[in-house]
């Protein structure tokens, strides 16, 4: 079994951008797009890596990061968030949350393959 992602992203460009650079380094890679039910998501999945995206339909990646900090068993979980805001405030409140790493858009295919396998190694 590889290592399994989930992409909890609502822009379909970027969703498929995300799952051909991670499939094709040998991800499982799901894909989930509405915040409300995201944490029910990664519960359900169990993934190795979580890639977050702060503006989602429904429920900011921000309250989703803070119920998954809260969860026993998903509270040490590798959590990448993605923003098309990349001001220092924004960096500093995921930071504060809980971020494993932040990455603004529009990100390069390395970045986020270098991210991801870092989060994973650590």
């Amino acid at each position: 079994m590889g290592k399994s992602v989930l992409v909890i992203e609502d822009e379909p460009n970027i969703i498929e951008a995300i799952s051909f650079i991670l499939s094709r380094d040998g991800w499982h890679v799901a894909t989930h797009s509405n915040g409300i039910d995201a944490v029910e998501a990664v519960r359900a999945r169990r993934p190795d890596l979580v890639i977050l995206d702060v503006m989602l339909p429904g429920r900011s990646g921000y309250d989703i990061l803070r119920e998954l900090r809260a969860g026993p068993e998903t509270g040490g979980l590798p959590v990448l968030m993605l923003t098309a805001r990349g001001q220092p405030k924004d960096r500093a409140m995921a930071e504060q949350i809980g971020a494993s790493r932040f990455m603004t858009k529009p990100f390069s295919n390395a970045e986020v393959l270098e991210a991801v396998n870092d989060l994973i190694r650590a």
